[in-house]
């Protein structure tokens, strides 16, 4: 659940007693083996921890105004979670981890990188303090990078900011092309209604003549 809370002190204080203790103890966990340049903060209605922009200006690719997200910490609905975004890094970090937890006798519930939990005894806290150590800032964007490199676009370079590159050849600019997308198209609404009438016109001019033919046509026989 996505709280509104302003500071993370407010978020802990929002809570009951028993999940605000387990969540502080994580959180002291977290903040004990975090990297210096790392941040702690909400973030998407969570307790959050970041590498700000002052460390990466770029930001998050999916919203650039907002920093790089690391971890996050929350109490949801039915269970409280950590997610570690680190679990992605290559290298077998996620092997590690799992094969770690089962060594810590604890069962693992956990998502892609999502870490449920429903009381402080389900985790592995020397776990998660590891997996916290084993990622210092500056690897962690180094990951990231590459990552977004992989997907084919500069994860350095602030979204929107000009890349220098030309057009290739023959092709519009993005912004001529942008404009062909949305210029506006002719409705062909106008001439469809024009033609409906003509042949309305017409049908009633083919049957007002033949009305009169026929009106002659008694008259005759009349005579």
């Amino acid at each position: 659940m996505q709280s509104k809370a302003a500071t993370v002190e407010q978020y802990l204080a929002e809570l009951p007693p028993d999940r605000r203790e387990a969540l502080q103890v994580v959180r002291e966990t977290i903040l004990k083996n975090l990297d210096s340049e790392y941040e702690e903060g909400m973030t998407y209605g969570m307790i959050g921890y970041y590498v700000p922009h002052r460390v990466f200006p770029a930001g998050y690719h999916c919203d650039p105004r907002q920093p790089l997200p690391f971890a996050n910490l929350a109490s949801q609905k039915n269970h409280m979670a950590l997610y570690l975004m680190s679990i992605y890094a290559p290298g077998g970090e996620e092997n590690w981890f799992r094969t770690a937890w089962a060594r810590a006798g604890k069962k693992l519930d956990m998502g892609k990188c999502c870490v449920r939990f429903r009381k402080l005894d389900d985790l592995a806290l020397d776990v998660i303090a590891e997996a916290i150590r084993r990622m210092p800032a500056r690897a962690y964007i180094e990951y990231y990078v590459q990552q977004r490199k992989a997907a084919g676009v500069d994860a350095a370079r602030p979204k929107g900011m000009a890349s220098g590159r030309k057009p290739a050849s023959g092709r519009k600019p993005a912004k001529a092309r942008a404009a062909t997308r949305t210029a506006p198209k002719v409705s062909s609404k106008p001439r469809s209604a024009a033609r409906k009438a003509s042949r309305k016109v017409a049908q009633t001019a083919t049957r007002e003549a033949t009305r009169r033919a026929t009106r002659k046509a008694v008259r005759r026989r009349a005579r």
